[in-house]
């Protein structure tokens, strides 16, 4: 499928973040966030504003160097910030990483954790990252808002390729004749996605050998008269969130293998921390 643009993700960004924002101004901050039991409100929001737009503000920033403890200092919570502080702090940050963004383009050389070593993989990686927690701020408050769906559906793409798909230079994948298509009905997207092992020696020598994982088949390299043994499908926004595990399956439609379905489910319902 055709990634958005520079411009689209940088849109996105700034919307979501306004979103966010009002919607968390309007949330007691002690409200308990229910895609993440430990958080309340206020952690939510110190999370997306010092732990995940302030990394990756200092990350372009100080493109194309790693960021390692020496060089990237972690903003300390005030513990006697009120929440209105918090909110202050958040419209600080976020002003300065969306401005950051604006001056940088997206084919710079940058630090990330995956492959794509270019500015544009914050561009794509922070446009979902505060799409969703702008719908775990919503799930908080009780005011959940539509998803885009063009955006839903490249997220779909993002987190099976490059999250549970991505796979470090020491890997190899052998990938299997079982395949599963994920289809969001309204925008006409399909992902295909393979199973397989991977292994592999890890930098400390530790060895990977034959363990289960998955890889997104481009639509244009799955050979011909290839057929999915299993397809999900829905709108959009709904596979997006069932993938991030903000909601459940309700409306989603699974035909097909089903011991194939829940290998695949095993490999994409897992936590994830990167941001």
């Amino acid at each position: 499928m055709s990634r958005l643009t520079p411009a689209a993700y940088l849109d996105h960004i700034r919307s979501e973040s306004a979103r966010f924002r009002a919607v968390l101004a309007d949330t007691d901050p002690t409200a308990p966030v229910p895609t993440a039991p430990d958080w309340t409100a206020a952690d939510l929001l110190w999370h997306v504003a010092a732990e995940v737009q302030h990394f990756w503000t200092y990350v372009l920033e100080s493109r194309p160097a790693e960021p390692t403890e020496e060089t990237f200092t972690e903003l300390e919570r005030p513990q006697d910030a009120s929440y209105q502080d918090l909110l202050a702090r958040f419209d600080e940050l976020n002003a300065r990483f969306i401005k950051t963004l604006e001056e940088t383009a997206p084919e710079e050389p940058a630090w990330s954790w995956s492959n794509d070593q270019t500015a544009g993989f914050t561009y794509r990686r922070q446009a979902h990252e505060i799409l969703i927690h702008r719908l775990d701020a919503e799930l908080t408050a009780g005011a959940v808002t539509p998803l885009d769906p063009a955006l839903a559906a490249d997220g779909i793409d993002e987190l099976l390729d490059v999250f549970y798909g991505g796979k470090p230079d020491w890997a190899t994948f052998a990938g299997s004749d079982d395949h599963v298509r994920v289809d969001a009905v309204d925008t006409d997207t399909r992902t295909w996605v393979q199973l397989g092992l991977v292994s592999g020696t890890r930098p400390n020598g530790d060895r990977l050998e034959n363990e289960p994982d998955i890889s997104v088949v481009p639509a244009e390299d799955v050979p011909a008269g290839t057929e999915p043994a299993v397809v999900i499908e829905g709108p959009a926004a709904d596979l997006d969130a069932w993938l991030w595990r903000r909601r459940d399956d309700e409306g989603i439609q699974v035909t097909g293998d089903r011991d194939i379905y829940e290998r695949f489910r095993a490999l994409t319902n897992q936590a994830i921390t990167d941001d």
